[in-house]
C-alpha cells in the first residue's frame, strides 16, 4: 500500500492545516459557501443534525447548511447487479449530482463544499472523479470513509461496494498526477478517521463476520495520498462525522482557523421539523405523528399533546414550535410499522434534520411484554471508553467488553408489569421513558442526541 501522510491527533493537525492554507486560500467568515452533508450505508439526514447545529453555532449561515436523504441509502450485495431496496454506486452519484445541482441553483453560489460520513464518502468521491463534480466543489471532507474498503480478500464478495478489490475502489484510488495522489486534482480533501477504534478500519475481520481472518485492511484505510488525514484518538466510526473533535478539524480545515467553540449554543426561538420516513428513506405516507412533553425525570407525559401531524407524500411531520428546555416524547405510527414511542433530550436549537424511524418488533420479541431500545444514532457504546448504564446494567445488553460496535441495546420485559420508567444513560446525557404494551405493536425507542 501506497505511503500516505497521516498526523495524529488534532493538535498536529491544526499546524498541518494552517500551514496548507497558507498556500491555498480557505473560505473566509465573510464567505460561507453551501454545504452539502452526505450520510452514510442505511443512514439518514438526522444524523447531521449535531454537526449542523455547531455550524450554526460559530456563525455558519443556516440557509447554506444542506443534509440530503437518499433514498435506498443500503448499498447492494454486488454493485452490479439490481437488487430491490438497494443502491448502487451509480445511482448514490447520481442523487447527490442532483442534490448539488439543486443547491447551487437555491444559492447562486458557484462552488460547494461536500462532507460526508462512511458510505457518503464513497458517493462524494465518484461524484467529483466520475460525475462532474470538480467543477463545482472546493473542499471535500471525509469521516471514517473506507477509501481502500472495509475488505480486500480474494474470493470474498469482491463485487461488493466496500470490497477493495472491486472495480469501483480500484478506479477511485487510481494514481492521478505526477505524484500518485488518490484525490480528484483541483479540490481541497480532509479525511478523519479514528486511530483504531474504526469497526470498519480494522486488520481482524471480526465485525465482517470473520473474527480471526485478516481483512488486509489497517488502521489507516480510511487515509489517501493527496489529501490532508488526520487521525482522531479514540473515535469511533460515525464519530469520525459526528464528534466534536470532527466538527473542530473540519471548521479549521475550511477556515483555517479553530472554531470559537465546539458546544452548542441554545437558541431562544425552537423550530423543529423532519421526515417520517422506513428504512429505505421513503415517506411513511399515511401515518401519524404525535408529540408529548414529558417530564424528563420519569417520561410522565405532561399532559395533551403539543403537536399532531397526519403524514404526506413529502413525509414532514413539522413543523413544531418546541421548547428549549423541554423533553420530548415522539409517536409515530403507520400502516404496517406498528407505533414507536421516541423519547429524546431536549433540543437545543432548531432543526429541520429530526427525522423519525418507526423501530420494528422481531421474533426474538415474540414473548416480550414491552420492548426498549437504547440508540445512539451519532456514535456507537464502548465499554472501555463511556459511562453508561440501560435499565439498570452497565454496559447495556449486548454491548461487548471491548471496541466501538454497537450502536443500540434492546430490553426485553418479560413479566406483565404495570408500565414503568425505563432510563438510558450515557456519558451524562439521561433519557427516560415508558413501557408500552408489546402485544398491541408498541416499541420504546431512547434515541440519543450525543
Amino acid at each position: 500500500m501506497q505511503s500516505r501522510r497521516t498526523i495524529l491527533a488534532l493538535g498536529l493537525a491544526s499546524t498541518a492545516m494552517l500551514t496548507a492554507c497558507a498556500t491555498a486560500p480557505s473560505p473566509s467568515y465573510a464567505e460561507r459557501p453551501p454545504i452539502v452533508f452526505m450520510h452514510g450505508n442505511g443512514d439518514s439526514a438526522a444524523l447531521w443534525q449535531t454537526t449542523i447545529w455547531r455550524f450554526e453555532s460559530n456563525g455558519w449561515p443556516r440557509d447554506r447548511l444542506f443534509a440530503v436523504d437518499q433514498p435506498y441509502p443500503l448499498a447492494r450485495d454486488d454493485d452490479m447487479v439490481a437488487q430491490p431496496g438497494r443502491s448502487s454506486t451509480a445511482d448514490s452519484a447520481a442523487f447527490l449530482k442532483a442534490e448539488v445541482d439543486k443547491v447551487l441553483k437555491a444559492t447562486g453560489a458557484s462552488k460547494v463544499v461536500l462532507l460526508g460520513n462512511s458510505r457518503g464518502g464513497n458517493t462524494i468521491r465518484n461524484y467529483v472523479q466520475n460525475g462532474g463534480g470538480a467543477a463545482v466543489v472546493s473542499h471535500v471532507v471525509l469521516g471514517g470513509n473506507p477509501a481502500h474498503g472495509i475488505w480486500a480478500v480474494k474470493g470474498f464478495r469482491e463485487n461488493n461496494e466496500f470490497s477493495g478489490l472491486s472495480a469501483f475502489m480500484q478506479q477511485l484510488n487510481a494514481p492521478k498526477g505526477p505524484n500518485g495522489d488518490e484525490v480528484t486534482p483541483g479540490v481541497k480533501w480532509l479525511t478523519l478517521r479514528s486511530d483504531n477504534n474504526d469497526k470498519y478500519a480494522q486488520p481482524d475481520g471480526l465485525w465482517i463476520g470473520a473474527p480471526g481472518q485478516p481483512t488486509n485492511i489497517g488502521f489507516d484505510g480510511p487515509a489517501l495520498k493527496g489529501a490532508t488525514n488526520v487521525a482522531l484518538p479514540r473515535v469511533d466510526h460515525r464519530e469520525t462525522s459526528f464528534s466534536p473533535a470532527a466538527f473542530a478539524a473540519t471548521w479549521q480545515f475550511l477556515t483555517g482557523e479553530p472554531p470559537r467553540s465546539t458546544a452548542i449554543a441554545a437558541e431562544t426561538n425552537v423550530v423543529l421539523d423532519g421526515r417520517a420516513v422506513g428504512a429505505e428513506n421513503l415517506s411513511l405516507n399515511g401515518g401519524q405523528v404525535t408529540v408529548y412533553a414529558v417530564d424528563a425525570a420519569t417520561g410522565a407525559r405532561r399532559g395533551s399533546a403539543v403537536h399532531s401531524k397526519n403524514i404526506g407524500a413529502d413525509g414532514r411531520w413539522g413543523p413544531f414550535n418546541a421548547r428549549g428546555d423541554a423533553a420530548y416524547e415522539f409517536v409515530l405510527s403507520a400502516p404496517g410499522h406498528g407505533i414507536t414511542h421516541i423519547y429524546r433530550s431536549p433540543f437545543p436549537r432548531s432543526s429541520g434534520v429530526v427525522n423519525l424511524r418507526p423501530e420494528r418488533l422481531v421474533p426474538a420479541d415474540a414473548n416480550a411484554n414491552a420492548v426498549v431500545v437504547f440508540t445512539r444514532p451519532r456514535g456507537y457504546f464502548d465499554a472501555q471508553r463511556d459511562t453508561m448504564r440501560f435499565d439498570g446494567q452497565s454496559p447495556p445488553a449486548g454491548v461487548p467488553p471491548k471496541g466501538s460496535g454497537v450502536s443500540s441495546s434492546r430490553v426485553r420485559v418479560a413479566a406483565a408489569e404495570p408500565q414503568r420508567a425505563v432510563i438510558g444513560e450515557f456519558n451524562g446525557e439521561r433519557i427516560t421513558g415508558l413501557t408500552w404494551p408489546a402485544a398491541q405493536q408498541h416499541v420504546t425507542v431512547l434515541e440519543l442526541t450525543y
